[in-house]
């Protein structure tokens, strides 16, 4: 008998020993691994869409001025008015345009593309050539 209830000891060592393995093993690490993979997923997701919205907030369109002119400044810096010159635009093409224009006929004198701003009081310069 003795023999048999240390073959039945080693047998039920052996089954917990099994069962411990698998549920540390395998069960235990798969259950917990898979919970860090879509913690670490939905964190990954998260951080994407709080990227893109965020963009989305800062690369809206802002509101363009309805209207540009263009100022002359002598070779001293001082702001001068040239007769038979266009100075009052409505787009910004048109007016780099014109001053490009300008500034090959009067290479002496420099330009600037300016705009009212709805903040301030003060003229915003786009351009200066």
């Amino acid at each position: 008998m003795p023999n048999s209830t240390r073959e039945l000891l080693f047998f039920g060592i052996g089954i917990v020993t099994n069962i411990f393995i698998s549920v540390f093993g395998q069960i235990i690490p798969n259950a917990v691994g898979g919970f860090f993979r879509e913690v670490a997923s939905a964190f990954i997701l998260a951080s994407v869409l709080i990227f893109a919205f965020t963009w989305f907030m800062k690369a809206r369109p802002h509101s363009r001025p309805k209207k540009y002119n263009v100022i002359v400044f002598d070779i001293n810096s001082q702001q001068i008015q040239l007769e038979g010159i266009r100075t009052e635009f409505r787009n910004h093409d048109v007016a780099w345009s014109f001053m490009k224009q300008y500034k090959s006929n009067y290479p002496m004198f420099n330009f600037a593309m300016v705009a009212d701003s709805k903040d301030t009081d003060k003229k915003t310069i786009f351009r200066y050539i």
